[in-house]
């Protein structure tokens, strides 16, 4: 038997994405067919699509600024670090000549150098407590008081920051001069020089140093408690939390963005401290006793036209500031991924807990049931 013409031919090939028993090439209704070039290798990129240079436009004079105010000083620190340069190449008297690693060297081999540097750590350190916590009792005791006595505490601590660093230390040096100030009369001390010792100098310029640098810490911290919700807050007094534990428990973890950055501020300015030190030691102190990096960096470029040399202690300290931002930062980013992980794991006890506490209540249910049953 002949079969039909119609029932030889093969069905027709159904093109991908078209329903069954469709003509080729044929789709459901609303699905529209990809339009020629609107694949993904004709897709523009993130950097290529119309106005993504137009941020970078606006931030190009910040940027030209800042590259000739911190980048380009900080090269010229290195490549003179590195080179044979006095007052002889300055006037012109003879040429630069490359000293390679010859002033660090020369810096290291000296034991003055690591006598300041303990000096200053220290001395730094201590400034940085002190601030902080000057600041940090201060802020909480501004959330305390009323808004007059805010407003007067407020207005003194804002003059005693903006007051310039060279007048600052004048007037502690008449608060603690030997012969008119009145400090000395009021301790009973007669004609004691406090600029005489070398810890007691210390202790001067400490003062100062915190005097004029913890309104800028109690003002941000300040500003970070107000920002914290009045719920909270009530919810620790009701519980009967001390001050101490208030603060140590919610307000701590809650200010800590804040608490770094003013502690990292600290450290820059408080390890850089210069014209405290020049002023109220009268450079120094006797036979070099107070110096720090900053003032010692100094005689050695200024005062001994030792112009390399200068510059190398210049670059070992922003070495060191770096090192110690970078340390405090990554020991920061463990203990917040420690505090993580510890509420992961009380959230998943919890859920635990919960899981056991509905599944006991069912049991229960049901042997409650069964016994009812049986009854």
């Amino acid at each position: 038997m002949t079969q039909p013409a119609d029932a030889l031919t093969p069905p027709p090939a159904v093109a991908p994405g078209a329903a069954p028993g469709r003509p080729d090439g044929a789709r459901r209704p609303g699905r529209r067919a990809p339009a020629a070039g609107r694949g993904p290798s004709a897709r523009r990129g993130p950097g290529t699509r119309p106005g993504a240079w137009t941020p970078w436009l606006y931030l190009a004079p910040a940027l030209v600024v800042l590259a000739g105010l911190l980048v380009y000083p900080v090269y010229e620190l290195g490549l003179i670090s590195f080179l044979d340069y006095t007052q002889a190449q300055v006037s012109g008297g003879r040429p630069t000549s490359f000293r390679g690693l010859g002033n660090y060297a020369d810096l290291f081999g000296d034991g003055q150098f690591w006598q300041v540097l303990v000096a200053t750590v220290l001395f730094a350190a201590a400034c940085v407590v002190c601030t902080l916590l000057v600041g940090c009792a201060f802020a909480v005791l501004l959330t305390r008081v009323r808004a007059v006595p805010r407003l007067a505490l407020m207005l003194a601590a804002l003059g005693a920051w903006a007051t310039p660093a060279v007048t600052g230390s004048t007037v502690w040096m008449f608060l603690f001069d030997p012969d008119f100030g009145p400090v000395d009369k009021v301790l009973g001390l007669g004609d004691h020089s406090w600029t005489y010792g070398r810890y007691s100098a210390f202790t001067l310029v400490l003062l100062e140093v915190v005097w004029c640098s913890f309104p800028f810490v109690m003002v941000t911290v300040y500003a970070g408690i107000r920002a914290v919700p009045g719920e909270i807050l009530e919810a620790a007094a009701l519980d009967g939390a001390s001050q101490w534990r208030t603060w140590r428990s919610v307000l701590a973890p809650v200010l800590r963005p804040i608490l770094v950055v003013v502690t990292i501020q600290s450290v820059i300015w408080d390890f850089k401290v210069f014209t405290q030190i020049y002023v109220m030691t009268g450079g120094g102190g006797i036979a070099g006793q107070n110096l720090v990096l900053n003032v010692y960096a100094y005689q050695k470029a200024f005062a001994s036209s030792q112009y390399g040399l200068g510059s190398a202690i210049g670059v070992v300290m922003l070495l060191i500031l770096l090192a110690v931002t970078l340390i405090y930062l990554r020991l920061l980013r463990r203990q917040e991924g420690r505090e993580e992980t510890r509420q992961e794991t009380r959230q998943g006890s919890r859920q635990e807990i919960r899981q056991e506490t509905r599944q006991g209540i069912r049991q229960k249910s049901r042997q409650d049931i069964r016994r009812g049953e049986e009854r």
